[in-house]
């Protein structure tokens, strides 16, 4: 790998497009001084992702754009493109060339490219970083920064091998480790604050649970007692209910007897006889069910149309305003109903008479058709029946078997298809799991530049309010001097009387205000100048007489200098330095008066002063602290502070300065503080969208999860229908071949059949209508018993029902309360009730059409019996007395059926009951136990007693123990979050800690290679000379710095400012190829770097460009002839007409090319 070609089009002084074709070794770039050979390096340093002006020697990045001259207009637009041959796969993408291009204009958009192909600045730093060309581009050594190395901070000199080894990958997991303790942090303490505020919340709440677990617990103990009182009710209900199953089976065995014994007349007789005796008896029995079951449905109609009115009385005193009214009314309605049911039973008394007499005129013929038909008839084949009915079986259970193999088929396909929904959902939210990943790195990424700018804003606000600190002392500085300076003046002035002389001409004021000091000399002035200092100036002699005369009559004790007055002495002071020098006048004509004052005066040490006096006694001598010796005496200290009207305008013109900053410092911490505030915001916002974005991530994953576990239940269900369907198959398959079979030998048992039918037709006929007559009489006396059994049941209810209005009367109030929930009950009730009407009419009118049908039938059979009639004579008295104990048997089954239906609509109304008043099926309540009780305590009793305490007890809360329950799992829930929490705090800390050790075991394993490079590399370069590197901080290896210890052969040099300015580029350069060494680069840019070495250090540093030329690219701009020597290729920069720089690239000579390019560098 190794740079190919650099392409530059309107970047800094390169305005037309220039092209550098790089070849592998040692290029050089040389050129007169400002032909743009540095912008060479820049360029590259540029497309490789510089961010700082400062990196490419600029002061804001639209510099880089050329600028324009004279000549030539200014360029919209800067373009550099580097062509990197990846033969050898270096960097990680599959091509033979990348082309990295960047692009800037002045309209501040940047663009960033691979080959051709938009990018960002990351995806270029991340393709070089595995190339070992860092973010830091340690690999370009620009002007200045070999002095920058030795003059960095240790700290920065530790980026540099940071760079090389690779270490910003684990600063960045360490850094988005830290984003998210931060993130742990601030949860932790919101759910901290939730759970304080949920146990504050919890308190309350207690003692109104306790109320409400009280009320709750007499409610379940009233309840358990209702539920085991109505248990044992619905037990014995349902043991009645068996007694009368039990009946009804021992009255169906009976009369099952008796069919036996009425057939075995029916064998004695012939195979025709008993036939006929079984199919007639059978036909008269089926009759006699059909009857018995329209009857019985015409009872249990009028039961469900009675009910249905009773559901309607019920439903109507809940819908009625006037509730008492209405009920009033009801319970009158029932016993007017009551009185006219007393009426309807006297009126069937004589209606059962005639029944009487009716049955026993059909007891006389049926005895005179036995004695007809004594003799039977001859029995023929039954089989064509018996093969028509199981044929019509198998088609029934053939459509059957058939329905069902297409509803199974037809929900096999559903299932197909929702395993195929299912499974492209599944895809989809595989999909949205993959793009959730790809979409997480760049909010991080995003969020990380947020924090690295918040953060420099904050230092930014943080210099800006020490900016601000530091502005504020100075204004309280400047002014409490420029106040003690105004006070020091307007106090000489009020000594020397300058108010009461402003009214005489040519006074100038005091000689404070009239001088300039030099900073420091302020003591030794006032010393020097005496009583003079507080003394008003004038004009002339003239002035100075008025104005003594002014202050005599003021009574003032005043000094008065005349300019003219007196002569300047010229003689210098014989030892120390002048005061005069330093005190400058601040109007022309004050100099001769100050040369006057002060020519005698000198500035001497403290120390010398005395033998300066003893030896100059007509001197005067002062020092700096204001100390006096002269002939008028010796004094120590001055009590002057330097107050002149020079030095008070120096404080003001300080203090608006001070001032001015103040304000500029203020405006920039509220602009700083803004911005700040604005990128929190930002961050809070990126924050958030990581929360959702992980939230929908962990939403997506469940959600997948549950597809997967819907798919696995409907493919077994899908299984489960194909094994279905394959046993519906063979099923199918079998009916049809016995289908098959039996239509085959069918049409021969239907010719056999037909034979006997004539035979028996006469036999029938009477027969038939014998039954007709004996089923009507058993009809009208199964619908008088009905209509008996129908009257007592309704009187039961209505009696029940009178006392039913009367205890809601008296609870009227509670049903008030409860109307809503009954009326809804009601409803259901009676539409349950209407279906059971709709069921029983169309299951009365299917059994209306069989009992025609079995008329019809029956009809047929008494006239295939007619001939052989004569021959059953003999057994007709025992077949009678059969038919007594049968028709005995169904009586009583019927009475059976009628305390049946009473028992079944008591049962119904219990379970409506249970129902309503537990919430529940009637089987739950059976295995209700009875709770303890008090001794000698009933459960009546005890249940009146929870009544009476729930009363007294009064309303409670009964959200309370709920709303307790909810705060203590929220509570309970917070501390799991909590702990959660920790336990993700301490691990992120774990996390964070293994990548510190990685740090330093990387850094560690670095610096060991370049400080043993360095070393040897220094004493390459200083033969005889020591060079190594130590740690600042070796227990540190996260943070520590690195500092460089440089001591040339024969130089014991501690600091490495005290190097020569070659000795300090050599060791620079050893220092920048020893990290080269360590991690070695495929190429490195070098830009006069060896410009401050003379012949022999230049040849050490070429000969470690002989070292690296092997195994690296070397690009190096130069001026050095040497240099120029070792190159493989040389490449010129001129400035062309116009202000642009061109390129000439030649394979030449190269000592011909060095010897022109020197040339062309010395004119």
């Amino acid at each position: 790998m190794f740079l190919k070609r650099l392409t530059i089009k309107g970047f800094k002084s390169f305005a037309d497009l220039a092209v550098l074709d790089v070849e592998s070794g040692v290029t050089v770039v040389v050129g007169p001084n400002g032909s743009g050979k540095s912008n060479v390096v820049d360029a590259i340093t540029w497309v490789l992702g510089a961010q700082a002006p400062s990196a490419v020697r600029s002061q804001k990045m639209d510099d880089v754009i050329f600028a324009g001259t004279a000549e030539r207009p200014a360029l919209d637009r800067a373009e550099v493109s580097l062509t990197i041959d990846n033969d050898a796969r270096l960097l990680p993408i599959d091509l033979t060339e990348v082309t990295i291009s960047r692009t800037l204009l002045r309209t501040g958009e940047s663009e960033y490219s691979l080959n051709g192909t938009a990018c960002r600045l990351l995806d270029i730093q991340e393709l070089l970083s595995d190339a070992s060309v860092g973010r830091q581009q340690h690999v370009i050594i620009s002007q200045g920064q070999i002095d920058a190395v030795l003059n960095a901070q240790a700290e920065d000199r530790r980026m540099i091998i940071e760079d090389a080894a690779g270490i910003l990958k684990y600063r960045k997991r360490r850094e988005k480790s830290e984003r998210r303790l931060r993130s742990t942090e601030m949860d932790l303490d919101r759910l901290g604050d939730l759970q304080r505020e949920v146990r504050r919340q919890l308190r309350p709440l207690e003692r109104q649970a306790e109320a409400a677990r009280r009320h709750g617990d007499l409610v379940g103990e009233l309840s358990s007692l209702r539920r085991h009182r109505t248990a044992t009710e619905l037990t014995a209900l349902r043991g009645r209910a068996r007694e009368e199953a039990a009946l009804r089976a021992e009255l169906a065995g009976v009369e099952s007897g008796s069919r036996t014994i009425l057939e075995g007349f029916a064998d004695q007789i012939g195979v025709a006889e008993v036939e006929l005796a079984a199919g007639g008896d059978d036909l008269g029995d089926r009759l006699l069910r059909y009857e018995s079951l329209r009857e019985r449905g015409r009872g249990l109609r009028g039961v469900l149309v009675e009910r249905l009115r009773g559901i309607e009385r019920d439903r109507e005193a809940f819908v009625s305003e006037q509730m008492v009214l209405g009920l009033e009314a009801d319970k009158t309605r029932a016993e007017a109903e009551l009185a006219g049911l007393e009426s309807e039973s006297e009126y069937l008394a004589p209606e059962s008479e005639r029944l009487a007499l009716a049955e026993t005129g059909l007891a006389a013929d049926r005895a005179a058709f036995e004695v007809t038909w004594a003799d039977g008839l001859v029995a023929l084949g039954v089989r064509a029946a018996e093969a028509r009915g199981e044929l019509g079986v198998l088609r029934a259970t053939l459509a059957q078997a058939s329905t069902e193999s297409d509803g199974l088929a037809g929900r096999l396909s559903l299932l197909e298809s929702e395993i195929e929904r299912l499974d492209a959902s599944a895809a989809d939210l595989r999909r949205q799991l993959s793009e959730g990943e790809t979409a997480e790195q760049p909010l991080v990424e995003a969020l990380s530049q947020i924090e690295q700018r918040m953060h420099a804003s904050a230092m930014q606000r943080n210099a800006a309010w020490e900016r601000l600190a530091t502005a504020e002392a100075d204004v309280r500085t400047t002014r409490a001097r420029a106040e003690a300076l105004a006070l020091a003046l307007d106090e000489a002035r009020s000594r020397a009387g300058v108010a009461h002389l402003s009214a005489i001409e040519g006074v100038l004021g005091t000689l404070l205000d009239l001088v300039e000091v030099d900073e420091g000399y302020e003591a030794a002035f006032a010393a020097a100048a005496s009583e003079a200092l507080d003394a008003v100036v004038v004009e002339d002699v003239e002035r100075a007489v008025q104005a003594l005369d002014a202050l005599r009559e003021g009574r003032l004790r005043a000094a008065v200098l005349s300019l003219t007055a007196g002569t300047a002495r010229a003689t210098s002071p014989p030892v120390g330095q002048s005061v005069r020098a330093h005190v400058r006048a601040r109007t022309p004509e004050v100099d001769r008066l100050l040369d006057r004052l002060l020519a005698p005066a000198a500035v001497v040490d403290a120390h010398t002063a005395v033998e300066a006096a003893m030896a100059h006694p007509d001197a005067v001598f002062v020092t700096l602290e204001g100390d006096r010796f002269g002939p008028s005496g010796w004094r120590i200290g001055g009590d002057r502070g330097g107050a002149t009207g020079a030095a008070l305008a120096d404080a003001e013109t300080s203090l608006t300065t001070a001032e001015d900053e103040r304000a500029a410092a203020r405006s920039l911490l509220d602009e700083t503080e803004r911005g700040t505030s604005d990128l929190e915001d930002e961050v809070a916002r990126h924050i958030r969208q990581l929360d959702v974005h992980d939230g929908r991530f962990t939403a997506a994953a469940e959600a997948l999860q549950r597809l997967q576990a819907e798919r696995r239940d409907v493919v077994n269900e899908a299984e489960g229908l194909r094994t279905r369907i394959g046993v519906l198959e063979t099923r199918i398959s079998d009916e049809r071949t016995r289908i098959t079979d039996l239509e085959t030998r069918l049409p021969g048992l239907e010719d056999a059949e037909t034979e006997a039918v004539e035979s028996g037709r006469r036999m029938a006929e009477q027969r038939r209508d014998l039954e007709e007559r004996s089923a009507e009489m058993s009809g009208l006396r199964t619908a008088h018993e009905v209509r008996v059994a129908d009257l007592a049941a309704r009187r039961n209810l209505l009696l029940n029902r009178v006392t039913e209005y009367s205890g809601r009367l008296d609870d009227l109030n509670d049903q008030r309360q409860q109307a809503d929930r009954r009326r809804s009950e009601l409803d259901q009730r009676a539409s349950a009730t209407r279906r059971l009407v709709e069921a029983l009419d169309s299951r009365m009118s299917i059994a209306d059409l069989r009992l025609d049908g079995l008329r019809e039938r029956r009809r047929r059979q008494s006239e295939r019996v007619r001939a052989v009639a004569a021959r059953l004579d003999g057994l007709r008295r025992e077949r009678a007395d059969a038919e007594r104990e049968l028709t005995e048997a169904r009586e009583r089954l019927n009475r059976l059926e009628i305390d049946r239906a009473e028992t079944r609509l008591r049962l119904e109304n219990l379970t409506e009951s249970i129902r309503n008043e537990f919430g529940c099926e009637p089987d739950a309540v059976l295995g209700a136990s009875c709770p303890d009780l008090p001794e000698g305590t009933t459960a009546i009793a005890r249940i009146t007693e929870l009544e009476r305490e729930l009363e007294l007890m009064g309303p409670v809360n009964p959200l309370a123990l709920e709303e307790h329950d909810a705060l203590r799992e929220r509570h309970e829930f917070l501390g799991d979050q909590l702990e959660d929490i920790r336990n993700s705090r301490r691990d992120l800390r774990k996390v964070i800690r293994s990548i510190d050790d990685e740090i330093a075991s990387v850094f560690a394993e670095a610096f060991a290679e370049v400080s043993t490079h360095f070393t040897d590399l220094f004493d390459t370069l200083f033969p005889g000379g020591t060079g190594r590197l130590h740690l600042t901080e070796p227990d540190n290896l996260l943070e520590t710095g690195i500092e460089v210890e440089a001591k040339p052969s024969g130089k014991n040099v501690r600091k490495l400012s005290l190097l020569s300015g070659g000795e300090r580029s050599l060791t620079a350069l050893a220092f920048l190829f020893a990290v080269f060494r360590s991690r070695p680069s495929p190429f490195y840019v070098m830009d006069e770097v060896e410009a401050a070495l003379d012949d022999v250090n230049l040849h050490r540093f070429l000969g470690l460009l002989r070292q690296f030329r092997n195994d690296a690219q070397l690009l190096v701009v130069s001026h050095q002839k040497r240099t120029m020597e070792a190159a493989d290729c040389l490449f010129g920069v001129s400035m062309a007409p116009g202000g642009s720089s061109r390129v000439v690239s030649e394979r030449v000579d190269v000592d011909r090319v060095a010897e022109d390019v020197v040339a062309l560098a010395a004119s």
